[in-house]
């Protein structure tokens, strides 16, 4: 049988979906080391830090979340299911590392949320998360971060930086340090003096009271 000739059209078609999926095995792969390097790290806390008071805990949910509970708070890591790349005005495209390779832009992405502690362990499932960071892996397993505090602007290297195990730690103590020292504030009083019996009557069973860390507490109807 005579191999047909590829058009510009299926050449185009076969190349991005060999590369996408490149990018999300080499990111997968890279996940799985990160998910082991958050379980020592917490382990290691524990030494550091024996008092069972302060909650040190590492759980997962499926293949591509990752639950590491420091204090108060929980970071949650989850592996987006998708390959993406970068919008024609992101700086990326001026790095001579992607002008010489545009392929090194596509990236897989691992979110850092941060939420309270409290809101996973009773099931509140109106309550507020927020995405201090995200993680871009290449088929290189070259990586930056777009992210809070630290995490905004200690990772911008995506020329010379492999996300290797010693990144994955620097990653990870910026994450939690951020997430420890981002403290949860209560509302103005005025936001939240008015409530009705129902609201209170079923506080308990459903969970009306949204809780975050820059929201404080407000009532579920404020935001209806």
């Amino acid at each position: 049988m005579t191999k047909k000739k590829k058009t510009e059209l299926g050449k185009l078609l076969e190349d991005r979906s060999l590369l996408k999926q490149d990018v999300f095995d080499k990111t997968g792969e890279i996940y799985q080391e990160f998910k082991d390097v958050i379980e020592k790290k917490l382990a290691t806390l524990r030494e550091e830090v024996p008092n069972e008071r302060v909650r040190l805990k590492y759980d997962t949910n499926g293949d591509f979340e990752t639950h590491a509970f420091i204090g108060s708070d929980v970071l949650v890591f989850n592996m987006h299911s998708n390959v993406f790349t970068f919008p024609k005005e992101h700086g990326v495209w001026k790095n001579s590392y992607v002008e010489n390779d545009k392929d090194r832009a596509y990236c897989g992405v691992i979110n850092i949320y941060n939420f309270l502690a409290d809101s996973f362990l009773h099931n509140r499932l109106n309550d507020a998360g927020y995405l201090i960071g995200r993680i871009f892996v290449n088929k290189d397993a070259h990586y930056m971060v777009e992210g809070k505090g630290q995490l905004g602007f200690l990772f911008k290297d995506f020329k010379g930086s492999s996300f290797d195990e010693e990144s994955m730690l620097k990653v990870l103590n910026a994450a939690m340090q951020h997430a420890i020292e981002f403290d949860l504030q209560t509302p103005p009083y005025e936001n939240v003096q008015l409530v009705n019996v129902m609201q209170i009557k079923t506080l308990s069973s459903t969970q009306e009271l949204k809780t975050g860390k820059r929201l404080g507490f407000k009532f579920k109807s404020e935001f209806d």
